[in-house]
Formats: structure tokens, C-alpha cells, sequence
């Protein structure tokens, strides 16, 4: 059945199906994804954004490619299940009494709309229960705080002169160490950045600290005097937050929840911060640097790992610390000539100084003591290799032959007569770092002087003879006043974390790193986690001096497992849904299922690139190209697409990846096909962006990238074909599977529109001007099988919320009109917001909702808007957090250990005045499962039908439970997801904006991975324009994004 999804009208020009690339005109494109890792916006191959990669979620819980055809999986021997000593607690009874408190006092309210706290978010309606029960452990400890601490917050102002980073830590650590806070020396925590906590309160400060390098006994005879200013803030009563939590009065507000939880995050973190053997990134995340330290090398200088992330939650009726695994990326230590080496020859000097940029070094070739003789560490930053251009404004300038010069290439003027000390670096004569002159400096004397090579220098200053005198110099100055090392006298530092992105090998080996088993992760919290994250009495003896204890075993809270929903195809075939996926081939059928609504593609061919560069690459004749083909087209015929004939494929021999030779093909091709099947050489991220920027952008034609390696490979190719028959058939407007109307809720009546929204964010390694982009995605019609989508560049770099929300909603209500055939707008909108963190969340309520309701006001008719249409629900789904769930039982676990498909948690690590749920519907192919977190910040739909379903009749009908029906409509949405035949990690409108999103990133590729672009893609020079994400007209309304 073909339906609406028919391919568009022919163009002009003609098609001569046996002379392959004549005549016509064409459509556009999608990425066959190669299982990359991911953490973050980081897309393609892994970014080690922040450095960390969570507790090895399986790939199931990432992006999903689809496979049809599911292999089987062998568990590691032993237990599945985490089972301490203690045994299985049950969850805490006066939590739940509590909660269930709450929810009484709301449903006494007179009126459902007045559940709105301080106006702000809508409060949880219900709890919900649908589904089986089950017991649950929780990656979370209680936190247990004196009913008498209470906590004096201080700011560290106006620190002159002005420092940050590594020097702004150690300077509030000299600080902590002052007379004037001496006293106070037990009572005190920091962040070592902008806020100090103390038990006792003391007057506003304002304190000199004599600056000296870790290391240090003293400060030197010149040492930079530094003056910081401390100012009172508030007062923190843990009493009456803790009031406030288990208060069952509904309309309970604590003014000061954000600000105590930050207090208590400071306290938690200080010990990580203050301990000479940890490492961390950000301000949550710990790692031991031990010799019990569990590593990998990851290869190319870089290890992997693995600590512990912990942060203080508030909860209904408790104080919570939310402990999870996390993977971090870091350099290898030690000599850093070694590193280089290691780094290799074979790759360009930019990425090289890339790569070592801000890396902190020890020197080795100067052994000053202190006065207890241990060695005082130099410790300096890269900045960069040598580069002709530094030190331009000095009297004596550097002499570099060229960029990455090595020491003997490399000269500094000195002056001949020594008086004191030299420089522990070769330094140019002149000017202090900063680029103040103060005439000669160092060992040397104004009396005479002239250059001298760096490699020169060291032999007869510091009798080092350079080995290697081929390594690039390292400056540890900056542009204006440099200071050159060689690299054999520098010795990295250990448990720096490496800013990133990992190649694929890199990826691969960290994916093999990360991804454990649940009971793995939870036996690692429980043994490793408290000691490693200061929540153990046995390493921070400040837990004690403030009166704060944390619970020895993980907490447990009950939760649900929702029945499976419905998988619809063809002729109302029913799928065969297990552990969250299904097969296109039933088990004892001879009938594979068809899509539910086939496109047409009546003219398709298939370009296979060549190119001279590539030694590993596929290589085909064109026979064996087109019989590929035919095999793929008689297989799209089998699940239903009506798809003519292939035209003859066509070789394309490339000598680069901006080739002009592509760019014509791409031309020709979309002048004449519906869509080309790209066959790809090897993984060419660049060559796949070009492809994309051109068949999208630029000349309109559907465009589907598959590597030669992959497609040609005998087993498991009906799967492989499955995949890219998924995309065709959405790209061409067809429907591939649809859900039990039954499972659809209030989407089944055709009435609500769901939206998707995400923004991408420049990674680690793009460009500076690299742009912030938007995308949404919006449904056309009850079936949700279609979601076009439309693109935005941010009007500032790195601003989440999105600027063009109003224009972007009213394109997608446009075509819910023209394309989904209605005559009227929808009554509901929906919204799932991704990429939002919880600090945001009143953000989108303030500016983002805003923004919707101008796009209906100017969109939808006067009635309509008397009546109130539309009703607008806002959820934010998150996956960027650290809540994890194990069962307690193997009867409730999937063969994996992880919980079951479709398992739901609103009670016990939520609070109970908001809307919000965790929810796991997918099945994680390997490692911990994650669930999705869901919280509702405006609702103006599913309360108004509870209550008109309460109300409508002198007798009502029994009352749906708003809870349940919001969890099992969420899940339902997961199973909508066209390009998988499984349930995915969080809901389809959500996934498909965050693919969108990648898609942008392919168009302006130079901008977000500069270092693997060689030239031509849009947005090449200056900034990036909207025109740069401008669809084509034959495409911008389908699913291009796929």
C-alpha cells in the first residue's frame, strides 16, 4: 500500500533507464552510523567531552542503527544480580508514608490547577501504577546531617591581581592557611574558586597571601602578593531543609533548596579537591591516582580511568548522594619526548600542538629542594610548538626556522656574562612574561651578548645533550614573551584529563573499557565508590567534624515494569515484541512483516567512490555492484517499498575528498533519481560530510551512505539491507511501523502534534566559530511515522535555549496542515525538550514557552484560541544523568542483569511536589542499561483530561490515572522510533532532534572537526550562516535527516 507516501513528481529533463546517468532530477540524505561511543552532544566518533564517559552503557542505550535481525548474547558466568552481604533491604516505609501523604493533600485541593507551586512547575498529579512491582537497588547512599549544622556561606571576591585556573586553587589554598583563618582551620570547606563554607561565622575578610608554588616551604624574597576579599552571604539551617522534605504539607517551599544542595555538593567535593591523590574533572567527578587505580591504555597517549561521580540530591523525606562509575580520558605521564614519539610522525604538527596544548610539565633538568629536602616540582604549561611569529615585540626576538622546529632550530638571545640565576627555559632577553621590559634577565648581563641555540643552551648551561633533536621545542610561555624547552626535559604530569576527541581505535578500546556488567558497576560503588568520592569516615575526617554520615549499602526504592505496547505493520500484522525489539522475519513465518505505509521509488541508482588514497578500502567491478543492488531491491520489495529497477551504478574515482568529480556526480544524479545509494571506500567522516552538505544542501537528492566492507559482507546482510530499507522508506514519506491505537493514549485521536527539540554545541577541537544549532522535529498526523524537520543557528555560541523557537513551530504547524491533511490545527501540542540540564529547566519555562505560545497566537484562529487551543505540555528528557537502577532479583532482571524493559521509577529518589520519572523502555545490547529521565515543567493537557474524564457525567467513568497515562504513552513513543526494529533509549520526537542536530553538524564538518576536514564544506571561511543550513526545497519537508 502506498498511501500519501508516494515520491515526489518528476522534474524535467529525461531518464533513460539503461544509460544510468542521463537526463532528470534527484532528492536527499543519511549516515549508515558506525557504532560510535557517545557521551554528550560529542557525535561520530567518541568525544571525551568533560573528559568522562558514564558507567559503559550499552550501545543499546545510544544511538541505534536498527538491526532487524538480532543475534544471540552469551552473560559472563556467575551472578547476574548485585547481593551485598546484608541481603535485599526493603524501601524505606517512611519515605513512601510521605509520599503517599502528599499525594493525599492533593487529591484534597478543591482544584487541580492550583498544584502549581510558587508558579513554577506543575506538581505530580499521581504515582503511578500500572505494571508489575518490583524492588530496586539505586546507585544512591543516604546522607544523614546533624539537625544543628548549620552552614555560613562566603564568597572569594575581587582576587587581585586577578588569577584563575590551577594558580587561583593553589592561591585559596594558601589562603585556608593564613593567620586571620587559621582558627578556623576545622570548620571550613571551598571550592577553591569562588565560595568558602564555614561551620562558624567570622567578619568579612579581606587577606594578603604571599604567593608560593606547590612545593614550596615559603614564599620567595619577590614573591607576588596576592589580595582576596571574603564576604558574607547567607546562612544554610540543615533543619530547615530537612523540615521541608519530609513536610507533607503540599504547599511546602524551601527558598534555599538550590543553595544548601550546592553547600553540601562543596562539602562532598573539598576532600577530592584538597587530597595530593586524586584526580578530578569538573566539580563532581573522582579519580584515585594509586597504584589500585583500575587503567587501560587507550592507545595514542592516551589512558583510560575509571572513578566515581557523586553529587547530593534532595529527595522526598531525605538527603541523597547520587554515586555512579564514570570513565575518564587522560594523558599518559612521563617524559614528554617519549609522549611525542609515541604520538606519531605520521600526523601533522597542527594536531600535534593540539594535542600537547595546555599540557602541564614538570622540568627535569633543574633539582631545586626545599628546606625538609624534598624536591620543589617546576611545573610549567604548553602553549604551544615553536612558531615563527612569537616574540615579535622583543628587543632580541627568537630566531625559529619553522612551525615544530626542533632545538637546534630554535634561537634565543642571551647575554654572556652570568650574575644570578638563569631561567629554568630558554627565554628570550627583554621583557618578563606579560610583556613588561625590564632589560636583561636571567644569568646574563647586558655587557654583551648574541643568539644561541636552544639545543646549544642546555649543553653548556645544564650539560644536556638532546637525543632526539628532531622533537618539536614546546613553548611554556605565551605568544608575546616564549620560553622554549625541549621536550626531553619535560616530564608530563599524571591524572590530566585529555580534552580531546578519540579516534575510532580509541573508541573502541574505551568501549571495551567502560562497558560492564550492572552487578559490576554496583559492587564497584559500594567497595570503591564511598572511599574514592570522601564519603567514607575511614578517608575524610570531615565527614565527622560536621556531623554527617552516609550509609554503608545502596538504597532501594520499588518500581514498575509497564506492559510492552503493540507493534503494528502492514495489514495490521502484529510483531513479535521481545526483551524490547522484534524481527521483520517472524520465527515460523514465510512472510516477512511489510511496512505499514510503502513509498514508491521509481528511479534509484548507486555510486561506489574510489579513492587513490585509500590502501584498505573495498574495491568492486560494476557487475558485482549491480547484482549487490538487485539483491537490495528485491529486498526492499519483500518489506514493501515499491521500488523500480536500479539504473546502473556508477564508478566514481575521487583523488581527495574535495575532488571536483563528486560535486558533478552529485549533480547529475539528483537531476535524474529519487535517490543513489553511496557506497563509501572505508569510514571517511570528511568524504560522508560532503556527501551530505551536497545531496541535502546544495542539489536535493536522498542520498544513503553505506561502506563497501559492511554492505558486501554475506552474514548478517539481510539485516545490513533492513537497516537502509528503514531509511528509504522514511526518507520517501512512508510509515514504517505504527503503534496499538490502543497503547497511543490521546495520540490516537489525531489531535496532538508531538514535538522534538535538541541544540548542538560546539565539541572539543572545533573551531571557534563554530555555531550553536537547534533543530525540531515535529509529527504530521496521529500515526507517527513522519517528523520533518527544520534547522536554526543560535543567535549567541553555547546558548541552549533556542532563539528561533517561534518560526521553528510555526514551519512544523504549517505542515501538519499540508502534509498530515488536516483541516484543523492540532488542540495539543507536546513538547519534549532534550539537552536541558536541571539548572535550565526554569529557563525553558521563562523563554522557550514564551516563544511557543507567540508562534500559536499568530498561527491559530481567534476561536480557537477562546477556547484555550492549543494545550501545551513541555517534558524535559534527560539522558545526561547518573541515576541507575539495579534489580534486586534475578526473576525481575533480563539476561544481562540489567532491569527489564518498560521499567519505571517515580517513587523513592524523586521528590514528591514535582512531575517527573525515570524511565528504562529499551534493552541495552551491553553494559549498565540507562534509563531516561522525564520531568514535566508546564502541562495544560494531561491534567485537564483527567479531570475531564473524572467529570463528564452524573456518573463518571473511573478516573485514568494521569501518571500511567503520560509513563505508558512515553513508552509507546519509544517503540515509534523508524529506523530501529526495537524500542529505543528515550522517546522518538526527543532522538530524532538529537539526529538532526548531528546531521547540522555534518554540513559545516570544517567547524565542528576542523582537524579531519581537508577543505570544502559549507561554512568553510568566516561564520556560519543560516543559508548553510538551508534544506533544499525537494527535501526540507521530508525526513532528510535519516
Amino acid at each position: 500500500m502506498s498511501g500519501r507516501a508516494t515520491s515526489r513528481g518528476r522534474g524535467q529533463g529525461s531518464h533513460n533507464r539503461e544509460g544510468s546517468f542521463q537526463g532528470g532530477r534527484g532528492q536527499g540524505g543519511s549516515h549508515s552510523r558506525e557504532g560510535s561511543f557517545q557521551e554528550g552532544r560529542g557525535r561520530g566518533a567518541a568525544h571525551s567531552r568533560g573528559n568522562s564517559f558514564q558507567d559503559g552503557r550499552g550501545r543499546g542505550a545510544s544511538h541505534s542503527r536498527g538491526s532487524s535481525f538480532q543475534s544471540g548474547y552469551s552473560p559472563s558466568p556467575g551472578p547476574i544480580v548485585f547481593s551485598p552481604p546484608a541481603g535485599v533491604s526493603v524501601p524505606d516505609r517512611g519515605v513512601t508514608a510521605i509520599e503517599d501523604a502528599i499525594q493525599a493533600s492533593t487529591a484534597s485541593c478543591s482544584s487541580l490547577e492550583n498544584l502549581s507551586l510558587a508558579d513554577r512547575f506543575p506538581s505530580r498529579p499521581s504515582y503511578g501504577t500500572s505494571g508489575s512491582n518490583v524492588i530496586l537497588w539505586a546507585n544512591y547512599f543516604a546522607l544523614k546531617v546533624s539537625q544543628q549544622l548549620v552552614l555560613r556561606m562566603y564568597s572569594i571576591k575581587n582576587v587581585t591581581p586577578e588569577a584563575t585556573g590551577k594558580k587561583l586553587t593553589q592561591i585559596v589554598r594558601l589562603l585556608l592557611q593564613t593567620p586571620k583563618l587559621q582558627p578556623f582551620q576545622d570548620d571550613i570547606v571551598t571550592d577553591f574558586k569562588s565560595a568558602l563554607i564555614s561551620r562558624r561565622k567570622f567578619e568579612n575578610q579581606t587577606i594578603v597571601v604571599d604567593y608560593r608554588k606547590e612545593g614550596e616551604d615559603k614564599p620567595r624574597a619577590n614573591a607576588q602578593k596576592y589580595t582576596v576579599e571574603l564576604h558574607f552571604t547567607s546562612v544554610l539551617e540543615v533543619s530547615a531543609f530537612k523540615d521541608y522534605l519530609t513536610s507533607t504539607d503540599l504547599s511546602a517551599y524551601y527558598t534555599e533548596k538550590l543553595p544548601m544542595i550546592q553547600a553540601l555538593n562543596i562539602f562532598m567535593n573539598h576532600y577530592s579537591k584538597s587530597s595530593g591523590n586524586l584526580a578530578t574533572i569538573g566539580a563532581s567527578k573522582t579519580f584515585t591516582l594509586s597504584e589500585t587505580s583500575e587503567t587501560s591504555n587507550l592507545g595514542t597517549c592516551l589512558v583510560a580511568m575509571r572513578g566515581f561521580f557523586a553529587s547530593v540530591r534532595a529527595a522526598t523525606a531525605r538527603i541523597l548522594v547520587n554515586v555512579n562509575v564514570s570513565n575518564g580520558v587522560f594523558y599518559q605521564s612521563g617524559p614528554l619526548d617519549k609522549l611525542i614519539i609515541t604520538f606519531g610522525s605520521d600526523k601533522s604538527l597542527f594536531r600535534l600542538e593540539a594535542f600537547l596544548k595546555r599540557l602541564r610539565v614538570r622540568v627535569t633538568h633543574i633539582k631545586d629542594k626545599n628546606e625538609s629536602g624534598k624536591l620543589i616540582p617546576r611545573i610549567k604549561t604548553i602553549f604551544g610548538l615553536a612558531n615563527k611569529n612569537e616574540g615579535k615585540n622583543l628587543s632580541h626576538p627568537p630566531i625559529v626556522d619553522k612551525f615544530g622546529c626542533g632545538p637546534k632550530d630554535v634561537e634565543f638571545w642571551h647575554e654572556e656574562k652570568p650574575t644570578a640565576e638563569g631561567p629554568s627555559a630558554a627565554s628570550p632577553a627583554g621583557k618578563k612574561k606579560g610583556g613588561k621590559s625590564s632589560g636583561p634577565q636571567g644569568k646574563y648581563t647586558a655587557t654583551g651578548g648574541g643568539y644561541i641555540s636552544v639545543y646549544d643552551h642546555f649543553v653548556k648551561k645544564y650539560d644536556v645533550h638532546i637525543e632526539n633533536y628532531y622533537i618539536p621545542v614546546v613553548n611554556v610561555g605565551n605568544k608575546e614573551n616564549p620560553s622554549y624547552l625541549p621536550a626531553q626535559v619535560c616530564h608530563v604530569l599524571q591524572g590530566q584529563p585529555a580534552n580531546t576527541k578519540l579516534d575510532r581505535e580509541q573508541t573502541r578500546n574505551m568501549i571495551y573499557f567502560a562497558v560492564r556488567r550492572p552487578i559490576e558497576n554496583a559492587r564497584s560503588i559500594v567497595a570503591n565508590g564511598r572511599q574514592t568520592a570522601g564519603l567514607s569516615l575511614d578517608t575524610n575526617p570531615l565527614l565527622d567534624q560536621f556531623g554527617i554520615t552516609v550509609s554503608r549499602d545502596l538504597i532501594t526504592v520499588p518500581g514498575r515494569v509497564l506492559p510492552r505496547p503493540g507493534v503494528i505493520y502492514q495489514q495490521n500484522r502484529a510483531a513479535d515484541v521481545r526483551d524490547a525489539s522484534w524481527n521483520m522475519a517472524p520465527r515460523g513465518s514465510t512472510a516477512p512483516l511489510k511496512f505499514y505505509t510503502c513509498c514508491e521509488l521509481e528511479t534509484w541508482s548507486c555510486l561506489y567512490i574510489e579513492t587513490s588514497d585509500m590502501l584498505k578500502s573495498q574495491k568492486f567491478e560494476s557487475e558485482e555492484v549491480h547484482r549487490l543492488m538487485g539483491k537490495f531491491h528485491t529486498f526492499m520489495r519483500t518489506v514493501g517499498i515499491n521500488a523500480s529497477e536500479p539504473i546502473q551504478p556508477r564508478r566514481v574515482k575521487l583523488k581527495h575528498t574535495d575532488d571536483p568529480e563528486l560535486e558533478n556526480v552529485i549533480k547529475l544524479a539528483a537531476s535524474k533519481f529519487d535517490l543513489v545509494i553511496v557506497i563509501l571506500p572505508a569510514n571517511l567522516p570528511p568524504l560522508y560530510n560532503r556527501i551530505k552538505q551536497l545531496g541535502d544542501i546544495k542539489y536535493g537528492i536522498h542520498t544513503i551512505c553505506s561502506v563497501g566492507t559492511k554492505i558486501t559482507k554475506t552474514q548478517g546482510q539481510d539485516q545490513y539491507f533492513c537497516n537502509e530499507a528503514l531509511k528509504v522508506n522514511l526518507k520517501l514519506g512512508g510509515d514504517n511501523q505504527l503503534i496499538n491505537s490502543a497503547n497511543m493514549g490521546l495520540i490516537a485521536e489525531n489531535k496532538t502534534m508531538v514535538v522534538g527539540i535538541d541544540v548542538t554545541h560546539p565539541s572539543p577541537g572545533s573551531s571557534s566559530t563554530a555555531p550553536s544549532i537547534a533543530g525540531m522535529v515535529a509529527s504530521i498526523d496521529g500515526r507517527l511515522g513522519q517528523w520533518p524537520g527544520v534547522l536554526s543557528i543560535q543567535t549567541k555560541p553555547r546558548q541552549e535555549m533556542v532563539s528561533d523557537l517561534k518560526d521553528m513551530l510555526k514551519s512544523r504547524l504549517h505542515l501538519w496542515c499540508e502534509k498530515g491533511q488536516h483541516t484543523a490545527l492540532p488542540e495539543n501540542i507536546l513538547v519534549y525538550r532534550d539537552g536541558v540540564s536541571e539548572g535550565q529547566y526554569q529557563a525553558v519555562l521563562d523563554e522557550e514557552v514564551s516563544l511557543l505560545r507567540e508562534a500559536c497566537q499568530e498561527t491559530y484562529p481567534a476561536p480557537d484560541q477562546d477556547k484555550g487551543l492549543p494545550r501545551l505540555t513541555v517534558i524535559v528528557a534527560g539522558k545526561r544523568h547518573h541515576s541507575r537502577f539495579y534489580p534486586t532479583r534475578e526473576a525481575d532482571a533480563d539476561r544481562r542483569g540489567n532491569t527489564q524493559p518498560g521499567t519505571v521509577v517515580d517513587r523513592g529518589v524523586t521528590e514528591a511536589r514535582n512531575w517527573d520519572f525515570f524511565l528504562q523502555a529499551h534493552s541495552a545490547l551491553q553494559g549498565t542499561v540507562r534509563p531516561a529521565h522525564y520531568y514535566v515543567v508546564l502541562d495544560e493537557i494531561f491534567r485537564q483530561r483527567y479531570k475531564a474524564t473524572s467529570n463528564k457525567a452524573k456518573t463518571p467513568a473511573p478516573a485514568k490515572n494521569v501518571a500511567d497515562e503520560l509513563q505508558e504513552l512515553t513508552q509507546s513513543m519509544c517503540y515509534a522510533f523508524g529506523r530501529a526494529t526495537k524500542a529505543v533509549s528515550y522517546c522518538t520526537p526527543a532522538y530524532y532532534a538529537d539526529i538532526l542536530c548531528e546531521r547540522a553538524r555534518r554540513y559545516l564538518g570544517n567547524m565542528f572537526e576542523p582537524a579531519a576536514e581537508t577543505g570544502s564544506n559549507a561554512g568553510e571561511s568566516g561564520e556560519a550562516s543560516q543559508q548553510d543550513l538551508q534544506v533544499h526545497e525537494r527535501l526540507k519537508d521530508s525526513m532528510f535527516y535519516i
